[in-house]
């Protein structure tokens, strides 16, 4: 396991743990994200981050401000799509 997505994954931990986190504006966000929707809980989504490797992980700039650097995890059919604006974490996308 990478060096950088260990610091990734503690960071998400971390954010989700004291609900230190926001979601991008965006449409389709009822089956885009079922954090936002409540259809999955910060607890749920703890485990599916804790159950990721460093395979599971991408990174690539974001579309708009190349700056910031946009995370994916794909893990067990999830897709989780978030980027880091200290002090929170954004989350684009969270879905099956």
């Amino acid at each position: 396991m990478d060096r950088g997505f260990r610091r990734v994954r503690r960071q998400l931990i971390n954010a989700l743990q004291t609900g230190n986190y926001l979601h991008a504006t965006r449409g389709s966000i009822d089956i885009k994200n079922l954090l936002a929707t409540g259809e999955i809980s910060a607890r749920q989504l703890i485990e599916i981050v804790l159950a990721c490797r460093g395979g599971d992980h991408s990174c690539s700039p974001h579309h708009s401000v190349p700056q910031i650097a946009v995370h994916v995890l794909k893990r067990a059919g999830w897709y989780i799509k978030f980027y880091f604006i200290e002090p929170e974490t954004w989350f684009i996308s969270v879905h099956r």
